[in-house]
């Protein structure tokens, strides 16, 4: 678990666990030493001593240092030029959900939003590279994909930019001939300085994102001003992207031999944007970018298919409509009602329930702050910065000694003349028995009343924008922010065709609309709504009903029906005919190998996959020579379907479509050929022709069929067992009755088998077995899905070298995937942002597996095993249990990479040794202290065949 050190304002500290919910034990937050100006680097080395300290000050701080991975967020600024969120800081500013995107919580902050990147890249980061440090103010996405990180002291993260766009940041010079390469960092350089290096280096701007390996954070630490005693220690001002980044590279551009002797990686942030949330206006535009991101009405849940404008409102109560002279708006935390006149570029905060009247100018900006038991009136400018000497500030987007004049006021009987405007007293608050709207229109340009609001402005308790910050009462802005946010939960789910109600996190969103109060569930959606809209309307309900203590369950059972239904309709609307296509005296049989899963697994999941598109890198492989999964079919007389088990020695006998349908029972040993064998026609729901009795149909087809089977695996595998049986049974009927199904096609009713039987799964299982080699399947979003192979070159999987140093190892544990695909499903159902994150994650992963392999690099395919398996951790609890991480402490250091095939938790394990003397060390080990009576290894070999089928 990564630990976060954040960097905020002072007032904050005491409320932040309370206010975002985060655990004290995984986030400690703190501030700079006394309120000194520190720097980023002197504010980073603070933070890390700060943790040390409080968490293990009897190890010396190196020791501590490598004993987990930390991420550092600054976010601990005044907030001058973004008033609105200056009490709490940028970084717990409310953010709307992407109108394009899924699984984000409709109370989510900006912190909420920056961590998941942060948290992957120190996911990533190589041995003895332990600390990230970032900046809070800025919101960076990237794209799906994310390679293996260098081994640097020094990783820093940059965008391809325009000369124009870098020159207000740090700016990375990079070799041409290794772009990886820093040669030298420059700070905010002149437009032109850029253009005049430009053809000898690469640039990117900095981002903001560093990772920083234990040399590097100890030499921060000793420019920072550490002496090494733990006992004392005041930081100096030093900046990291200011002073550390100027001294690294091959020729900085400032000296510093420490620094110069570390090693330094430039990284492009692959799909990668930045926004920044500096300014008000930042706020703003960054927002309708970023709603503007995707176009693709496909990725857009609303069905308001128009760009978006540049107004948010969110945890709001509104009742002015919006015209098309409205822009530049944001309206958060408050109430405005009817009686209100908005114009453009208003930034609207903290506002109680009213019934004002109120006429806002273009360009103001209001934010009402609790303070004491009262109400603290800060209007400002839409670009007020809060800077400079009262003489010569802005305020409202005019000088401050203007709007004084205006009003008959000097500046003397208010401030110096050298006065920080930060702490010039402007904002009034009002006795709380008398109207605000008045004070609001005098103060905003309505001089009516100038007399009498003058002289209480005078003689009225007033703050400066510092204070504020100070004096806030949170807590009570936060339980506003709530009430609004629960008022207007029934309104977004009226309007689910034009709002984010239903891509957002809805077991998020489940919970605060049990706690809201007595809300009506959401109504059911008509049927005429697409499946996935109903089946998210049926989890919701479900899950409110569960967080109000109310029975629950049965719209969950609706909404799996659901999918089952969609997934099966394009079979039932296409039915086939059976006809028996062998002499009586021959054998048809099918074989397939197994499979071993490496990337992506769960991506290829249902509902997931029908919305976002699957992607996995899988290998068919045969085990001790043979294709373990296989099929016979033989024609008999008698018109009944007779079911035999090879493995299991059991028989079973149908004679009617009743008993063919009875798939549903637990643990029957012939649910899949049942199954397989209405998909084939054998049943009325898929069948061409009417027939009035499975005999009558049998005798028309010439008689019965007899189907033996044997899985050459233990059931619980983790091989794709039970989805390859079902392809392999079904492939072979397809020749037996003359169905012609391609291997596509017997893929595509394999997952509809599964639906059948309620179990569920994805479409890798089959298609891993049915398709020979190594591949790489994608299949883009849609009720149908097709995967599309590439197949990958196989010395990775054919060297002696390489095949000596892997091993397949049965743990003898098995777990059953139903209950662990039914959860992870329900988090699908739910848009679980954790899920969604992993799952997004995963599919990435998928495309770098496929570009390691091409690479024909064995190291570089173990480090992508390695994120495979921690990946499958992290969205499964279960995956790792005691019992398979004690045979995994057993081999380990003897292994590059291991991961649990399919659902984790037991079945088999598949391990990369270093090399074929440590493969054998890895097999010694086990052979001689195995975890139970069951375990034991398996020889593989790749399979240039994949599913085949042969006659008598």
């Amino acid at each position: 678990m990564n630990r976060y050190l954040l960097s905020v304002p002072p007032s904050l500290i005491p409320f932040f666990h309370t206010l975002t919910g985060k655990s004290s034990g995984e986030w400690m937050v703190d501030c700079d030493p006394g309120g000194a100006r520190v720097g980023s680097g002197g504010g980073t080395a603070w933070m890390l001593y700060r943790a040390w300290q409080k968490e293990s000050p009897e190890l010396v701080f190196g020791s501590w240092l490598t004993r987990q991975k930390r991420m550092i967020l600054h976010a601990g600024g005044q907030s001058r030029r973004l008033p609105a969120y200056a009490p709490v800081g940028k970084i717990l500013t409310p953010v709307p959900v992407f109108r394009w995107q899924r699984g984000q919580r409709l109370d989510q902050t900006l912190l909420d939003l920056q961590a998941p990147l942060y948290d992957r890249i120190l996911q990533l980061a190589p041995s003895g590279v332990n600390t990230l440090v970032a900046s809070g103010d800025v919101l960076i996405t990237a794209g799906e994909t994310m390679g293996v990180l260098p081994q640097a002291d020094v990783i820093c993260f940059g965008l391809w930019i325009s000369p124009e766009q870098s020159s207000n940041h740090g700016v990375f010079f990079c070799n041409r001939r290794q772009p990886e390469q820093l040669e030298f960092m420059l700070q905010k350089p002149p437009v032109e300085q850029i253009r005049e290096l430009a053809p000898d280096y690469y640039f990117m701007m900095d981002i903001g994102i560093w990772l920083l390996s234990d040399r590097a954070v100890h030499l921060l630490m000793e420019r920072s001003g550490y002496t090494g005693d733990p006992t004392r220690f005041c930081p100096a001002n030093y900046d990291l992207y200011g002073s550390f980044g100027p001294s690294m590279g091959l020729n900085p551009r400032d000296s510093d031999p420490g620094i110069q002797e570390l090693t330094v990686k430039i990284l492009p942030l692959e799909g990668g944007a930045f926004y920044h949330f500096g300014t008000g206006s930042d706020m703003l535009s960054s927002m309708l970018q970023i709603q503007n991101r995707v176009l693709d009405q496909r990725a857009i849940w609303s069905r308001n298919i128009k760009p978006h404008a540049s107004i948010f409102v969110q945890n709001a109560l509104t009742e002015r409509p919006f015209s098309e002279q409205n822009r530049q708006i944001w309206i958060e935390n408050s109430c405005v009602p009817a009686s209100w006149t908005l114009r453009s570029r208003h930034i609207l905060t903290g506002i109680p329930e009213n019934s004002w009247k109120i006429d806002l100018p273009e360009g103001i900006c209001l934010d009402l702050v609790p303070v004491g038991g009262k109400i603290c009136l800060r209007p400002y400018g839409f670009n007020d910065s809060f800077s400079g000497k009262a003489a010569r500030a802005n305020w409202m987007e005019r000088p401050l000694t203007e709007w004084l004049d205006a009003r008959g006021i000097s500046l003397t009987a208010v401030a110096r003349e050298d006065q920080d405007i930060q702490e010039v007293p402007l904002f009034p608050v009002p006795d709380k028995s008398g109207p605000l709207d008045g004070w609001i229109r005098w103060m905003t340009g309505d001089l009516r009343e100038n007399e009498t609001y003058a002289a209480l402005w005078l003689n009225t308790p007033r703050l400066s924008a510092g204070q504020i910050s100070n004096e806030a009462d949170l807590m009570k802005l936060q339980q506003q922010r709530e009430h609004f946010r629960a008022r207007s939960l029934e309104k977004l789910a009226g309007n689910y065709r034009k709002s984010v109600f239903y891509q957002s996190d809805l077991d998020h969103t489940a919970r605060e609309w049990a706690c809201a109060g007595p809300l009506a569930l959401p109504a059911l959606l008509p049927v005429a709504e697409s499946p996935l809209l109903q089946i998210h309307n049926r989890m919701f309900r479900d899950r409110v009903a569960g967080y109000r203590g109310d029975a629950a369950g049965a719209e969950e059972r609706e909404a799996f029906r659901i999918l089952q239904q969609a997934i099966l309709e394009r079979f039932r609307a296409n039915p086939v005919f059976p006809r028996k296509n062998v002499l009586s005296d021959q054998i048809v049989w099918g074989r397939s190998p197994a499979r071993l899963d490496l990337a992506g697994g769960w991506t290829d999941t249902p509902p997931y996959c029908l919305i976002e598109g699957g992607a996995v890198v899988n290998v068919a492989v045969e085990l001790n020579g043979q294709p373990p999964l296989q099929a016979f079919i033989r024609p008999t007389e008698k018109p009944t379907l007779v079911l035999r088990s090879i493995d299991l020695g059991e028989r079973e006998e149908i004679s009617t479509w009743e008993q063919l349908a009875s798939i549903s029972r637990i643990g029957s040993a012939f649910a899949i050929p049942r199954a397989a064998l209405m998909l084939a026609g054998f049943h009325p729901h898929y069948c061409q022709a009417a027939y009035a009795s499975l005999e009558e149909q049998l005798r028309d087809f010439g008689g019965g069929l007899e189907i033996s089977l044997l899985s050459a695996i233990p059931k619980g595998s983790g091989l794709g067992t039970s989805s390859i049986l079902a392809a392999t049974i079904l492939g072979t009927l397809s020749d037996f009755a003359s169905l012609n199904w391609d291997k596509n096609a017997i893929g595509n009713r394999t997952l509809a088998l599964e639906q059948l039987l309620t179990t569920g799964g994805g479409w890798q299982d089959q298609f891993g077995g049915l398709l020979p080699g190594i591949k790489y399947l994608e299949s883009a979003p849609g009720i149908d899905q097709d995967p599309v192979a590439r197949w990958l070159p196989d010395p990775l999987f054919t060297r002696p070298e390489n095949t000596g140093s892997m091993l397949l190892y049965y743990t003898g544990i098995t777990r059953v995937a139903k209950n662990i695909l039914a959860e992870i499903v329900r988090g699908m159902f739910l848009n679980s942002g954790r899920h969604l994150h992993i799952l997004r994650e995963m599919k990435g992963h998928a495309k770098n597996t496929f570009e390691a392999i091409q690479a024909n690099r064995y190291d570089l395919l173990a480090a992508m095993i390695r994120q495979s398996w921690q990946l499958n951790c992290r969205l499964d609890e279960g995956t790792n249990t005691p019992e398979v991480a004690a045979i995994i402490r057993k081999f380990e250091d003897r292994a590059l990479a291991w991961k649990l095939l399919g659902a984790g938790g037991g079945g088999y394990l598949f391990i990369m040794a270093k090399d074929p003397e440590a493969a054998a060390g890895i097999r010694s080990a086990l052979q001689k202290d195995p975890p139970n009576a069951r375990a034991r290894f398996v020889d593989m070999s790749l399979s240039v065949s994949g599913f085949q089928f042969t006659r008598s």
